[in-house]
């Protein structure tokens, strides 16, 4: 059987309290994908540059996402190439690459009691594990909250797995990532109600989270 009704209810609270809980079981579940041994016949999408923001995009390129003018357009640029830059250098390692959920957020989760439960695994495939980190937050990735609750999942994903300093450090680059891999589903994803609740003003609120990647990034005041 591939679909079943599951128990549970989605948390509903972006608190740092239930990140943590998200962080911890995302760790969980990068052990699991790292000791199972992979049928020869498994095969799943691979999430990295070139098929999220490059030339092969799964969901379509940033490009052509709602509301992307010429100004728009050349900040991305900007944001992209220092983006493929940094992934380049940070490498795919066993250590940092693998089989991930690919879409790791609070709406995927199931609490029953004290069990968690996963769900949605429609984009799993291989990734960089810290693009599960970037996924938390996505669709809100320009709120205020958004470090607090990225330091709770860190704290969360270190009770179960190591996470380097280094690794930390790069989490904003996923974040980024994950953000303008959006940008270009909501163009991609028109018709579907959640990209009509998100629509132009996502892809405007992008704009200040690259300037701000470009100065902190960019300009190299993260390793």
């Amino acid at each position: 059987m591939l679909f079943d009704w599951e128990a549970g209810v989605e948390p509903v609270e972006n608190d740092a309290t239930v990140f943590e809980i998200l962080g911890e079981t995302t760790a969980r579940m990068h052990a699991h994908a790292r000791a199972w041994r992979r049928p020869h016949w498994f095969q799943r999408h691979t999430w990295d540059f070139e098929t999220s923001l490059g030339s092969k995009p799964h969901w379509g390129s940033w490009r052509t996402g709602v509301g992307v003018t010429p100004e728009k357009e050349r900040l991305f640029a900007r944001t992209v190439e220092v983006i493929r830059r940094r992934l380049e250098r940070f490498g795919k390692g066993p250590s940092r690459f693998g089989l991930i959920h690919c879409d790791m957020r609070l709406a995927n989760l199931l609490v029953d009691d004290s069990t968690i439960k996963v769900i949605d695994f429609d984009d799993c495939g291989f990734g960089w594990l810290l693009y599960d980190c970037a996924t938390a937050v996505s669709f809100f990735e320009h709120k205020p909250e958004v470090p607090e609750l990225l330091n709770a999942w860190v704290r969360g994903y270190r009770r179960r797995l190591a996470l380097t300093a280094e690794d930390e450090l790069e989490i904003p680059t996923f974040v980024m990532l994950r953000r303008l891999v959006l940008v270009a589903w909501i163009g991609s994803h028109a018709e579907t109600d959640l990209a009509k609740s998100m629509g132009v003003q996502y892809t405007n609120d992008t704009m200040p989270l690259c300037d701000d990647y470009l100065t902190t990034v960019g300009n190299g005041t993260t390793a």
